[in-house]
């Protein structure tokens, strides 16, 4: 059953390119704003994309609660999951989104790097470790609800990194390190019933009988946790992107410079003067309202 679906960025995608398009931002500040934009368009497809095969598996299935852009905040820490499905064993399975297209490839040390087609390769954050800081979050989440296990055991969870279908997956060997969890998109469906073929421990199928619950129960877990979501600041950005202050020349009662004060020029005539002439001007600036006149047109000030 779907629960959640992912929350409309229209706002940020809105403001980030109206951003590109303000005076008030310099070269730096608009080249953020354009790979912000690259950023979350390519983060919405690749959500979008996962959602669909996930929905289309989970979403009518009566076992299932399915959560789609869940962002669950305790304290200074914050989880953002991309999706999330709870079934009726009390098993959690998050979803981590990755939309590369390049090649992916994981070492034996499980650190994952990406190369696209002629750039060079770069290292990226491990979307499994990633899931799993999330898990503490969402555990601090159950436990609040009060949502436990029938023996009031913990949930088991499970992290899953979906990548685009077109990108290439670069594995270490298995015993070295295991990338089972890191599956193409569109391969979702195949992996969760070789899952389900798995034979599991004696104690982890005693533990998943006894947690056998209802859908209404599947159901009532995904609300409340779906009512937890604290919604991203579409419109937040960071400190860096600040408008420029244009300063201003501050606002006095005093002309600006008038021509003759800068050229020995008298105002009355437009004749040119001597120095001495300006000069007498200068020094009797209050008699003559700090104009400059020629020695004729200065008799007219007596």
């Amino acid at each position: 059953m779907l629960v959640k679906r992912a929350d409309d960025k229209a706002r940020r995608i809105a403001l980030l390119e109206s951003l590109q398009e303000s005076p008030l931002l310099d070269g730096r500040q608009k080249a953020w704003a354009r790979e912000e934009l690259v950023r979350v368009k390519r983060g919405i497809q690749g959500e979008r994309d996962a959602a669909h095969y996930l929905d289309n598996y989970f979403a009518d299935g009566r076992y299932h609660a399915v959560i789609h852009d869940l962002r669950l905040v305790d304290g200074d820490d914050t989880a953002q999951i991309d999706h999330l499905v709870i079934n009726r064993m009390f098993e959690f399975f998050l979803f981590e989104t990755k939309n590369f297209s390049g090649n992916l490839r994981i070492n034996e040390l499980g650190e994952f790097s990406v190369k696209y087609s002629g750039e060079r390769e770069f290292g990226i954050p491990s979307p499994l470790e990633q899931s799993r800081r999330h898990e503490r979050v969402l555990l601090k989440a159950l436990d609040k609800l009060g949502i436990t296990g029938r023996v009031n055991t913990r949930p088991t969870f499970h992290h899953i990194v979906l990548v685009h279908p077109t990108a290439t997956i670069s594995r270490p060997p298995a015993k070295a390190f295991d990338t089972g969890m890191v599956i193409k998109a569109d391969q979702f469906r195949a992996w969760h019933e070789r899952y389900l073929e798995k034979t599991p421990g004696i104690a982890s199928a005693l533990t998943g009988i006894l947690n056998v619950r209802s859908s209404e129960t599947v159901e009532s877990w995904g609300e409340s946790l779906a009512r937890q979501h604290k919604p991203t600041e579409l419109l937040e950005l960071p400190d860096f992107m600040a408008p420029k202050v244009v300063k201003r020349q501050p606002v006095t009662n005093t002309p600006p410079p008038a021509k003759s004060e800068r050229k020995l020029i008298c105002a009355t005539c437009g004749s040119k003067i001597s120095f001495a002439e300006g000069k007498y001007c200068w020094n009797n600036e209050a008699k003559f309202s700090g104009q400059q006149y020629c020695r004729e047109h200065q008799a007219a000030f007596k």
